[in-house]
């Protein structure tokens, strides 16, 4: 099953449902926002989970793109993308969590076709403000799914204030061995799907005080979920990565962790210049150009006569029909370049200011803390050219 068949199963089930889907995904969220970018489904929904009434109805389903700048560090393993897609559905004081558990349950294991046996449920427990879940206990128990129940693991919020509630979280087993251990216990259990019953909200002094009403908020990575349905070893495994497995390879030559990088990070500048964002030195712009970067400073470390000028436009316009971008191909190639030659004399600066005598030496984390604040260098970037 690709990830525009998995989309389809997942939008038309819920719809079956009597769920009506949200359209007019963007990375960027509303005026206003203090958030530079969509980092989840139900970001944008954050009002109509605090009461307000939603124009479609209180059942609701989408296909959301996101950008978490959190995880950059983290790209390279199995599960983590810097721009990604969110399937959700919400229940916005309609039904309640072991109703959402159900539907997904009985939308993993018919309409995905996953193995019952190879799924694990979390469950909050207890905290010293609020009791066990026991109506998500009940609900996994009734279907014959193996239970953990967890305190931290299994409450979710959207920061230190605001709504928040319990969660229960299906896991799903990825080893060659049959299911063991818990999902705390073993990384082989990946996380799929997480039900956020979402009914209060935390005050600045840490307590909590009951929501309007009581809501359901779900989300699971449509590229994770690929991966795993595909039977694949990690998310760049999944077919919406592969014109880039294909392509980048013959490019330039790089071991898997930096052609994991490169994918990500190119792929996800092209998204983010197809929502109208441009490379600066504040904000989005920022991010852009971190993600950009990046990219350049791994293929002139490994390919110095290598650049993006080498970028094939398929692969920008496979990624802008796949996130539904109406961009153009070729402004989006542009502002790739410009920001190329803008790296270029960045790094000839650099070169200049660390031939200087005050840097002939090993680099303290004061030299590097001024060469970014004074001359504008990344950590990255000096790195590169003065190896520790």
């Amino acid at each position: 099953m690709d990830t525009d068949q998995i989309v389809r199963t997942f939008v038309e089930y819920f719809e079956d449902r009597g769920h009506r889907r949200i359209t007019g995904s963007t990375l960027l969220p509303p005026p206003g926002d203090p958030v530079l970018f969509t980092t989840s489904g139900m970001h944008p929904l954050t009002p109509y989970l605090e009461g307000r009434p939603h124009p479609l109805g209180r059942r609701l389903v989408n296909v959301q793109r996101c950008l978490r700048t959190t995880d950059l560090d983290e790209v390279g393993d199995a599960t983590h993308l810097t721009v990604f897609e969110m399937l959700g559905t919400w229940s916005l004081g309609d039904y309640e969590g072991p109703q959402s558990l159900d539907w997904g349950y009985g939308l993993l294991t018919e309409g995905f076709g996953v193995d019952p046996g190879l799924l694990h449920a979390t469950v909050f427990g207890r905290d010293d403000r609020t009791g066990p879940d026991t109506a998500s206990l009940e609900l996994w128990q009734g279907h014959g799914v193996p239970v953990e129940l967890t305190v931290e693991d299994n409450w979710w919020s959207n920061g230190p204030t605001g709504p928040c509630g319990p969660d229960s979280e299906i896991f799903l087993w990825t080893g060659d061995t049959p299911p063991e251990s818990t999902p705390t216990g073993d990384d082989r259990w990946v996380e799929v799907w997480n039900h956020v019953m979402m009914r209060h909200r935390r005050l600045d002094d840490g307590s909590l005080v009951s929501l309007p009403q009581r809501n359901v908020d779900t989300g699971l990575g449509l590229e994770r979920l690929a991966s795993l349905l595909q039977g694949r070893r990690s998310v760049f495994d999944c077919d919406v990565f592969d014109p880039w497995r294909r392509t980048v390879p013959t490019l330039w030559q790089l071991d898997e962790p930096s052609l994991r990088l490169v994918c990500d990070h190119l792929r996800s500048a092209v998204v983010v210049i197809g929502d109208g964002v441009l490379p600066s030195n504040t904000g989005r712009g920022y991010v852009l150009r971190r993600l950009v970067r990046r990219v350049l400073t791994v293929l002139r470390r490994d390919h110095p006569q290598g650049g993006l000028v080498d970028l094939p436009g398929e692969l920008i316009r496979h990624t802008l029909d796949h996130f539904r971008q109406e961009g153009d191909q070729d402004v989006v190639r542009r502002v790739l370049l410009d920001e190329e030659r803008r790296f270029g004399r960045l790094l000839e600066r650099g070169r200049q200011v660390l031939a200087r005598p005050r840097f002939r030496g090993p680099l303290t984390e004061e030299d590097l803390h001024y060469l970014h604040d004074t001359h504008g260098l990344p950590r990255d970037l000096v790195l590169n050219l003065r190896p520790q």
